[in-house]
């Protein structure tokens, strides 16, 4: 086993791994043990009740974040005419049709997020292979297929969260920076919860959130009471 550096023994002893802490305590704790020379991002990793092989127990959903991620997101668009002037006044990175589907069909990908109109999902579709590994095919069900993309563009830029369930049933998502403020990440965390909670499936029985931990990038993980967050 590799030995681990005097930084990272020096987090983990700040932290108590068999403990179970408060939302408000982990916040705390968490940035306590940050001691990367960047600014580290908070995680949230949520265990559920459910087995994604079945349809009817697959979760996933978006989660506008109060206080923002604290990154620089490149969001690309698929869109013609108005639709697209619309999508570069509201701040869209990459504007275009079918220019822009060939460039991501030749593995140029310089965006983090891309949306697009419905009529232009013939067309995207094609990217299935390319997009969807990536987890960045437009979806109507996280609202980046959509009419509106003047507020598709501005809810990805100011702190839109996508998020989906794993094989093991397990929901990851960034929810700030270290550097925010712990009432800001305490607030992020929440409408992350909450936002999950919301999107609980038809096919989920009996208990559907089990366990909460928090990290940040390189940092231990912290077991949060769940009853402080609901």
């Amino acid at each position: 086993m590799a030995k681990l550096g005097k930084r990272v023994r020096a987090a983990r002893e700040k932290i108590d791994a068999n403990a179970t802490y408060s939302l408000e305590e982990a916040v705390k704790a968490i940035k306590g043990a940050a001691s990367a020379k960047f600014d580290e991002t908070v995680e949230v990793s949520l265990n559920l009740g459910v087995d994604p092989r079945h349809a009817d127990q697959m979760v996933r959903g978006v989660c506008q974040l109060p206080a923002g991620t604290g990154k620089t997101v490149k969001v690309a668009v698929f869109a013609r005419g108005d639709k697209a002037e619309e999508a570069k006044a509201a701040g869209a990175d990459i504007v275009g049709a079918e220019e822009l589907v060939q460039e991501v069909q030749g593995g140029k990908i310089n965006f983090d997020r891309c949306i697009a109109t419905p009529d232009m999902m013939p067309l995207v579709g094609r990217l299935g292979k390319v997009l969807g590994p990536r987890g960045m095919m437009p979806n109507p069900k996280v609202g980046t297929v959509t009419p509106d993309v003047a507020q598709a563009v501005k809810d990805s830029k100011g702190g839109s969260v996508e998020f989906r369930v794993e094989k093991a049933g397990i929901i990851h998502g960034g929810v700030g920076k270290v550097s925010f403020e712990e009432a800001a990440i305490v607030e992020n965390i929440k409408a992350f919860v909450a936002a999950v909670s919301k999107a609980k499936p038809s096919g989920a029985k009996g208990t559907y959130m089990k366990k909460l931990s928090l990290s940040s990038t390189m940092g231990p993980g912290v077991r949060v009471d769940l009853a402080s967050v609901e």
